[in-house]
């Protein structure tokens, strides 16, 4: 079965054209990311900007015209996640994702989203490897972490920090100033430390970082260039190894960063905050390393689209 999914984040829109077996084997057909900035604005004001949802539409466009020429328009969805679920007009631009676009446009909740992601990131996972897992999914206005075991998610939480809001809130200069820094981890840590009880820090065995800040800094780690996912998927990314790349970014404005081998040039004005949650999320779950996938919402929710039975998108 051939399904298309489109993930609206708060930074980048994505898509994956993949064809998946009953088994639930997957073939990607085409996988693209935009870095669209939708949630520009949305922390402090409240509402989509009129450019931020213009850079979406364009990126529609071309997804749109792959979607047709692959044929895969009879199973196709778009999930819309932390900063069409904040913004006062959300409903609104969903609507019009629907109406212009041909797709059916949901705006998922926190929770889904984790449900996903989990899904997504540990479909492929040896079931010998450690677990409970932690999934850490670092994205433009939340993140999330979900823990679970043997594909069923025992705890998730979506927490309001991410990448696009802890820039806006704490980096006013270029380069950040190191109280900047200091700020944006304190305002990471307390977030973080309210979402996940202690009983279940302590459950964790192993963690799973997907999106764009971990398989970033797999790739800086790596200097792949051009990136690579087959050397990214499943590499392990050493807390040490973030806390170098954290302290060689922060010397850098963002012209210098935008020249880092592996960190592609449009993820250089929000990376830093992204790297900090990664160590803040290691460090609350007490985990030395994780393993970096390519494999996340995207993934699941092409899973839950093809598990489902009328093309009618994941379940409401």
């Amino acid at each position: 079965m051939r399904v298309s999914v489109v993930d609206i984040g708060t930074n980048s829109t994505r898509l994956l054209i993949a064809d998946i077996t009953a088994e639930g084997d997957v073939t990607e057909v085409e996988r693209l990311s935009t870095v669209t900035r939708l949630g520009q604005g949305v922390d402090a004001g409240g509402a989509l900007a009129p450019e931020a949802m213009d850079r979406v539409f364009a990126t529609l466009l071309r997804y749109r015209a792959l979607i047709d020429r692959h044929d895969a328009g009879a199973r196709t969805i778009a999930v819309l996640t932390s900063a069409v679920r904040d913004a006062t007009n959300g409903a609104a631009f969903t609507a019009r994702v629907h109406d212009d676009f041909g797709l059916d446009a949901r705006t998922i909740s926190g929770d889904e989203e984790a449900q996903l992601t989990f899904l997504g990131a540990t479909s492929s996972r040896d079931p010998s490897e450690p677990s409970p897992v932690a999934v850490i999914d670092i994205g433009g206005g939340s993140t999330e972490i979900v823990v679970g075991e043997r594909g069923t998610v025992a705890f998730h939480v979506s927490t309001q920090a991410g990448v696009v809001r802890q820039s806006e809130r704490h980096i006013h200069h270029d380069p950040p100033t190191g109280d900047e820094l200091i700020e944006t981890a304190e305002d990471v840590r307390a977030i973080f430390a309210a979402g996940v009880p202690g009983a279940v820090r302590a459950s964790v065995q192993a963690g799973v970082a997907v999106a764009g800040t971990a398989t970033s800094c797999a790739a800086i780690a790596q200097a792949l260039e051009p990136y690579d996912p087959a050397r990214v998927h499943g590499y392990r990314l050493a807390g040490a190894e973030c806390e170098v790349i954290l302290a060689r970014l922060a010397s850098m404005d963002e012209a210098e960063r935008r020249k880092v081998p592996g960190l592609h040039p449009d993820r250089a004005p929000t990376i830093l905050p992204g790297v900090l949650m990664l160590i803040e999320a290691m460090r609350l779950l007490c985990l030395d390393d994780v393993e970096v996938s390519e494999h996340d919402i995207l993934r699941g929710a092409a899973l839950r689209l093809a598990q489902t039975p009328e093309p009618e998108g994941l379940p409401g």
